[in-house]
């Protein structure tokens, strides 16, 4: 008789989790614990303003821009 109080307690668990899914879902899924790394992380974050490396910036990025591949598109022309 002691198995048949087993198998109702186990039953009950699982009713009370099939119940409660929805509310543990939001808790511990996966969009939750992707906010929460984002979170740790933000502190990690800063802007970094540089004015007088701006010149330097640009060049670099121009300098980035010309090595890039380029199609020769006949509709282009």
């Amino acid at each position: 008789m002691g198995w048949v109080w087993i198998v109702l307690l186990a039953c009950a668990v699982a009713v009370l989790v099939a119940a409660e899914w929805p509310r543990l879902q939001a808790r511990v899924g996966l969009q939750e614990r992707r906010k929460r790394w984002r979170r740790r992380r933000q502190p990690e974050l800063r802007v970094i303003r540089g004015d007088d490396d701006s010149e330097e910036f640009a060049a670099s990025v121009e300098r980035d821009l010309a090595q890039l591949p380029t199609t020769k598109d006949p509709d282009r022309r």
